[in-house]
Order: structure tokens, then C-alpha cells, then sequence
């Protein structure tokens, strides 16, 4: 008799220090691991008005239509933007990295009629630029990015939203990166939809999209003219999903859940000002050891930086390709390079979650000199 072995999978063990995904906290790990049971279980249910309670709390508001979307960061963009940009509606972007371009690529495939404010890649908009731009525009939607994945560039949005207020504009913002490990505040900032991942400051794995939809904008979206182009990530629909009687729309799984509510769990338990002020207090500390080493950071204005990934230019004498490389096989370490116009021009560090400790960014520090 012959017998067949069951075949196992044994990934690497990797320190993931690039811009997302980012370490999930072990308690996510663990609570992957519980029973599965059915997308209308009680058990379930409760769970979800409880994910809904932390991500409030992350996110920095009381909008009740707050709730995870089944996708990447991708799929919350796709769903704000097609759910709140009509065809042939104008759509103000601040651009000034990728998932701002990409934001303009979803905005065309709506039929909108896009207007651009571009900047260098790595700088923010200030009050006066965006005064200028939105009255000249008079805009339906106005989108930007809150922390520039592909830049290390963070943008509150104040500035922004309160001249789209003016005119009467909803704000779309990409909150993908800042949500769980700085400053978002949905509500004080005036955004009216939010959209994020779970992968970055929520230390959990890839798979769900937070998404928040201020009362002005839910009351919008009810009496919509049209429906959007899309069905699967229709946010009026998504939503029945959160709302007594919890109407059915996809099948979720509930180990995605069961991690988000426990990365939500640990923040709550944290505190969300000591873990902001804990990512703060590592990116200083790496880069300071980074222009130790002779890397430079990207955006110049520290105002401006992202807490837990950091964007540096490599020294010259350094290949950027050649060093992860080395981090790779030497240490475990995974950080990452530049996207589109900084492919091969710089590094992306990410200190998130468990990773954000003095120790760990110790160890990198020493790994990276090893490898230089």
C-alpha cells in the first residue's frame, strides 16, 4: 500500500520592514486560528459591531457607516470613488505620488471629468495652493492622499477640506497608510469618506478595507441619482451588511475579522495617542541612524513625514537593489524601493506595529551597516 504524504507549506520566517505589509501582531496570528462559523452567527455579528467601535476610534470619529470592505486598499479606493463620483461630475485630486495617480485612473473609469494640482513627488499642499485650486475648479469631489505610500509624505487634510467646504465639495481621503499608527481624525480634520487596509498600522494580514462615510456624505449617498458601475463594491449596498437586518451582499471571512477585531483590540489597550507617540519616537530614532549611515530622507520638512515608513536616497557608493538583496539573505529582512517615478531612487522602511520598538530598529540599524 502505498501512502501519499500530505503536502505542508513552511514560508520564511521575515521581519517585514517595508511599506505594508507590516508584521501582523501576534494576537491576529492566534485569532486566525479560532472556528469559523456563518456570515449571520450571532457570535459574528457582535464581533462586527465591535470591529465597527474600534475603527471609529482609530479613524477618529462617531460616523456610524463605518465599517470593513472585503479587498486591499485598492478595493476601499475603488468603492469611495465609484460610489461618490458621478459620471461627468468634476473631481479635484491633489497629486503628488502614485496612489494619487491612481486615484486619477479610477476617477477617469467613472467618466468624471478629473482635475489635477500637481506637485513634486514628496511635498504637501499648503492652505493657499489649495484655496487657490478648488475656487478656480469649483469641484463636485475632491480627493487626496493622507500619507503618500510612495512617498513617506503625510498631508492631514486640513488645509484641503476646509476650501472644498466653500464650495460644497465631499472629501475623498486615502487614509490606506496613516489609519492605526498616526494621526487620522476623520472628524476634526472635516473628511467626509475615508477608506484604508488592514496590513499597514493595523498589524493585521491583507484582505479587509476599513471604510468611513461621514452623515453629509451617507445621506448622499441614499438618494445617489444613479447606481455606480460597480455592484461588489457598492458602499450603499456593503453597508445593509453592517445594519440590522444585516442583509446579505458577499460572504466574508471570518478569520479576517476575528484578526482585525484583535489588531483593534491591541490598539484600544495600547491607546491610540501612546501609539502614535511609540511610531513617532522610532522613526526619529531611525533616522537618525539612517544619516548616520549616509542615507538622506526624501521629504525634507519633518512636519511632513510619515511616522512609520520612512523614505530615504541611498548613499551614492550604494546599490539600493544590491542591499535588500543582502537583507534578505542575511538578516530575513524585507524592506522595499521607490514606486513609478522613485523605482531604484530610494528605500521605504516601515517601523509599524510590533516592529515599531527601540530594539527593532536597533537590529535593522546594525543589519543595514552589515549589508552597506
Amino acid at each position: 500500500m502505498v501512502t501519499i504524504e500530505s503536502k505542508r507549506i513552511t514560508p520564511p520566517k521575515r521581519l517585514l520592514y517595508g511599506p505594508g505589509p507590516s508584521a501582523v501582531d501576534p494576537r491576529a496570528y492566534e485569532a486566525m486560528s479560532q472556528p469559523v462559523v456563518g456570515i449571520r452567527d450571532p457570535y459574528l455579528l457582535d464581533l462586527l459591531s465591535e470591529i465597527q467601535s474600534g475603527l471609529r476610534n482609530a479613524f477618529g470619529t462617531r460616523n456610524e457607516a463605518t465599517f470593513p470592505i472585503p479587498g486591499g486598499g485598492g478595493a476601499g479606493m475603488e468603492a469611495a470613488v465609484s460610489s461618490f463620483v458621478l459620471p461627468g461630475s468634476k473631481f479635484a485630486i491633489f497629486a503628488a505620488g502614485l496612489f494619487a495617480d491612481r486615484m486619477t485612473v479610477v476617477a477617469q473609469r467613472q467618466r468624471a471629468t478629473v482635475a489635477r494640482f500637481e506637485k513634486p513627488w514628496g511635498e504637501v499642499f499648503s492652505a493657499e495652493e489649495a484655496e487657490e485650486f478648488i475656487q478656480r475648479q469649483q469641484p463636485d469631489v475632491v480627493g487626496f492622499v493622507q500619507a503618500e505610500t510612495s512617498t513617506g509624505a503625510y498631508q492631514s487634510g486640513r488645509a484641503i477640506t476646509a476650501a472644498a467646504r466653500k464650495v460644497n465639495a465631499l472629501v475623498i481621503a486615502d487614509c490606506v497608510t496613516s489609519l492605526g499608527a498616526m494621526p487620522v481624525e476623520l472628524d476634526s480634520v472635516g473628511i467626509d469618506v475615508a477608506y484604508s487596509c488592514s496590513q499597514k498600522g493595523l498589524s493585521c494580514p491583507a484582505g479587509l478595507s476599513p471604510v468611513s462615510i461621514s452623515p453629509r456624505a451617507y445621506q448622499w449617498l441614499q438618494s445617489r441619482p444613479e447606481p455606480p458601475y460597480t455592484w461588489y463594491l457598492d458602499l450603499a449596498l456593503i453597508s445593509k451588511y453592517f445594519e440590522p437586518a444585516h442583509v446579505y451582499h458577499h460572504t466574508p471571512s471570518p478569520p479576517l475579522y476575528y484578526a482585525m477585531h484583535q489588531g483593534l483590540a491591541a490598539i484600544e489597550e495600547e491607546g491610540l495617542q501612546n501609539r502614535w507617540a511609540r511610531h513617532q519616537q522610532t522613526n526619529k530614532q531611525l533616522l537618525a541612524g539612517l544619516e548616520r549611515l549616509g542615507f538622506q530622507p526624501l521629504v525634507k520638512n519633518p512636519d511632513h513625514r510619515i511616522w512609520h515608513l520612512t523614505t530615504v536616497i541611498p548613499p551614492a557608493h550604494v546599490d539600493e537593489a544590491s542591499l535588500r538583496q543582502k537583507l534578505l539573505e542575511r538578516h530575513n529582512i524585507e524592506i522595499a524601493s521607490g514606486l513609478g517615478q522613485l523605482s531604484g531612487k530610494i528605500l521605504r522602511i516601515g517601523t509599524m506595529g510590533p516592529l515599531a520598538t527601540e530594539e527593532s530598529v536597533d537590529f535593522l540599524l546594525e543589519s543595514l551597516a552589515d549589508c552597506m
